[in-house]
């Protein structure tokens, strides 16, 4: 049974350029320019229209932009809740900008130790998220600790959550490593470790989708009966100001916005790309959680019941359901 039938969530890249140089990531590669303000103001009008509750500011690395602070304080003045993402090079830098305008700040770690996070990242940053941390509390931001889990990694998210998050009264977000495209990401985990995760998710001060983890021991995504909402449930809006379909990992088609965001994504021949979302050859075995977490949200379903608890214990411990009721 589908319960949201409209959008709830915007990807807005706000430019692919990144100053880290990922091992599991290749958006750092593309060239690519970066949004401009007229846009997002018109485009956040249109994402209202639309149904849209959260705008996820993303890149590459979003705080290269030096207007990036006026787009998410411009988005949680119109109501939307507010994520951003950053490896934390340049946030001391930006915090000031930033403070107050986003419900869901994210710092990257996935490690440790220092060489090993610096080493997976491609640049020295291990330190930056530290100093992040001190800076963001100092001005009363509560941000997130975002780990993403390898096989190789698995035994550091202890350390993590006993040393760094804990400490500082901090939300430990486990996000399960996937495959697009031509990127390697390693041995996927085994079910031994995935109920290992499990687990862990249940500990106090952490975050972890439940129905991610199904997911990976059902093999991800059945083009025959697809679990896969991305183009139904997120936007996607490319630095060119472009509307990407089905998604932006497996995006087949760009299309121009020019100002009508509302009047294309309602279009006929979007929407008719739209549902072939789930379905693609190269949607099967798909486990991209950028696109799976609003999917289990807008459809009751095993995976809808698995995402619950832990999607409202975050909500519950960042306060975020307060922003949802006064939309």
């Amino acid at each position: 049974m589908r319960l949201v039938r409209h959008p709830v969530l915007c990807n807005y890249y706000v430019t692919y350029r990144c100053n880290a140089r990922c091992s599991f990531c290749d958006i750092w590669e593309k060239p690519s320019p970066y949004i401009q303000l007229a846009d997002v103001e018109q485009n956040l009008r249109d994402l209202r229209r639309l149904g849209v509750n959260v705008v996820d500011f993303t890149g590459g690395e979003p705080l290269l932009h030096r207007q990036i602070h006026e787009f998410v304080g411009l988005a949680h003045d119109m109501g939307f809740i507010t994520t951003l993402t950053t490896n934390c090079l340049l946030y001391p830098k930006y915090a000031e900008r930033l403070r107050g305008k986003v419900d869901m700040l994210h710092f990257s770690l996935d490690a440790s130790e220092k060489e090993v996070h610096d080493r997976g990242r491609g640049v020295a940053c291990f330190d930056f998220v530290l100093e992040s941390i001190r800076v963001a509390k100092e001005l009363g931001e509560r941000p997130d600790i975002l780990f993403t889990v390898f096989r190789e990694n698995l035994a550091d998210l202890e350390v993590v959550y006993r040393e760094i998050t804990q400490p500082n009264d901090l939300v430990l977000i486990i996000n399960p490593a996937f495959e697009y495209n031509s990127v390697e990401t390693g041995e996927q985990l085994t079910d031994a470790e995935l109920d290992y995760l499990s687990a862990f998710g249940k500990k106090k001060g952490v975050y972890l989708n439940e129905a991610f983890i199904q997911l990976r021991k059902d093999g991800g995504n059945h083009i025959a009966a697809p679990v896969c909402r991305a183009a139904s449930t997120t936007l996607v809006i490319s630095p060119s100001n472009e509307l990407v379909l089905p998604c932006y990992h497996l995006g087949e088609q760009k299309f121009p916005i020019n100002g009508e965001l509302h009047t294309l994504y309602t279009s006929g021949e979007v929407q008719r790309l739209a549902a072939l979302e789930g379905r693609l050859p190269q949607c099967e075995g798909c486990t991209i959680n950028c696109y799976m977490q609003p999917s289990f949200a807008v459809e009751v379903n095993k995976y809808f019941w698995q995402a619950l608890p832990s999607t409202l214990k975050y909500n519950f411990t960042k306060g975020t359901w307060k922003r949802m009721l006064t939309r």
